[in-house]
């Protein structure tokens, strides 16, 4: 084991969440690109994208869960966890080379419907986002002791994966969607890769390292089943967000119907303004986990950060349903949305963590994360088609802030966990 990972250094905190960064890179590419393409490039609908999106959550249903229960249990490649995230991690690469040609998969294999190729290529890269979204979340619970320095490994996950998501979405609009993409491939393929020969992973999933304590708790099934519940709230409103932005854009905004054919000029405007929402939402989602979030958490409590983080989002989803009418106000919005957005990607990973024994860390990982997959099914579905025959579009956010605010007051549920034996010190290298 090198000394960073002994001491729990601020460089092995750098490292141990590049491979979730990569995913998320990934994730951020189909959040900023996919919508864009089908709809400008291929016109589908806003009933036909959501198919493909849900082409993704569907395998991740099965994916997440078997990955995450064959990675307690298994050992190769030197790792329980390396093998799927160098398996997905390339995988995922060769898909995003196959997005912005789907014309030429399509031809090559003889199929004629654009849909069917666009699924079958959607579907594989988030299947191999999801085999690897596991084991990389999973790795940081294997390898850190519970209470402060496990908060502290998931907020640097966010910080460190939510830089590299703005600086995503600036590439989209500095350059284009097709540059953002190529550059993911190299990207994806390198952070998944070369960051897994510095991180040792322990064969036994009870010993971190001499001065961690042993984790003896059971897994406590009652408030998983809380916090699963209330994050599929906050997953089918993100996720509505995510998948259906650019139908708001491009009716609340600039008036024209969903599958109207633009100028490159205008699609390009409407592709601005998704890739600067989101570089403002992540830009604040990387920023507050470390600098706000983490601080706010040992006065509150983890669960409380969490639902008011939630609760301004909720507030800020309504305000872009009814109020938002301008680029600037919607940029605005985001802003105080990336505090929500830091907080969904970080906290309850902590929270859930801490819940079941590390023993069985991938398989709840996987169950945790059909509180993820399942609401992004519904919405591809279910809420496109309503959308769909909607006349204002503004439902989407109103759709988003009515499933937030769900979320956030059923967290209030949520038990405080505290770890096995009390707080655990944090590892040297340096706080907060």
């Amino acid at each position: 084991m090198l000394q960073m990972q002994k001491k729990l250094s601020n460089l092995f905190y750098t490292i141990l969440p590049l491979p979730a960064t990569a995913m998320g890179f990934a994730l951020s590419i189909q959040i900023a690109a996919l919508s864009w393409i089908m709809n400008t490039k291929y016109h589908l609908n806003l009933e036909e994208i959501g198919f493909v999106w849900a082409a993704g959550p569907a395998a991740g249903i099965i994916g997440q869960v078997v990955v995450g229960m064959i990675s307690d249990n298994v050992w190769f490649w030197g790792g329980r966890r390396r093998p799927f995230v160098l398996i997905g991690g390339i995988t995922a690469a060769i898909m995003l080379i196959a997005l912005p040609n789907i014309d030429v998969v399509s031809n090559f294999l003889g199929i004629g419907e654009i849909i069917i190729v666009a699924t079958g290529i959607a579907l594989t890269l988030d299947l191999a986002i999801n085999i690897s979204f596991n084991p990389t979340r999973s790795i940081i619970a294997d390898v850190t002791p519970e209470g402060e320095p496990r908060t502290k490994g998931y907020t640097w996950m966010q910080t460190i994966s939510g830089f590299f998501g703005v600086v995503a979405y600036v590439i989209s609009v500095v350059f284009d969607n097709y540059v953002l993409i190529y550059f993911g491939v190299f990207f994806v393929f390198i952070f998944s890769v070369l960051p897994m020969f510095f991180i040792e992973e322990p064969k036994k999933l009870n010993e971190v390292s001499d001065d961690a304590p042993e984790i003896t708790h059971d897994t406590n099934l009652v408030e998983l089943i809380k916090i699963y519940a209330a994050h599929a709230f906050t997953w089918l409103a993100v996720q509505t967000m995510f998948v259906y932005i650019f139908g708001f854009l491009k009716s609340v905004f600039y008036n024209y119907e969903i599958t109207e054919k633009i100028s490159e000029e205008a699609n390009k405007l409407i592709g601005d303004n998704i890739s600067i929402s989101f570089a403002i939402l992540n830009t604040v989602g990387f920023l507050v986990p470390v600098l706000l979030l983490a601080n706010v958490a040992k006065v509150l409590g983890r669960v409380k950060t969490h639902v008011l983080a939630l609760a301004l989002m909720s507030a800020s989803y309504f305000f872009i349903a009814f109020f938002v009418k301008d680029s600037t106000t919607l940029y605005i919005a985001m802003a105080v949305c990336g505090i929500g957005w830091g907080s969904l990607v970080s906290l309850p990973f902590a929270i859930m963590s801490e819940n079941v024994k590390k023993d069985k860390m991938g398989l709840h990982m996987g169950i945790f994360n059909l509180s993820v997959v399942i609401p992004q099914l519904l919405v591809s579905v279910l809420i496109g088609g309503i959308v769909e025959g909607s006349s204002e579009k503004n439902l989407i956010f109103i759709i988003s802030g009515g499933a937030m605010a769900i979320s956030a007051f059923l967290w209030l549920f949520v038990k405080e966990s505290k770890p096995a034996g009390g707080e655990v010190s944090r590892g040297g290298g340096g706080g907060h």
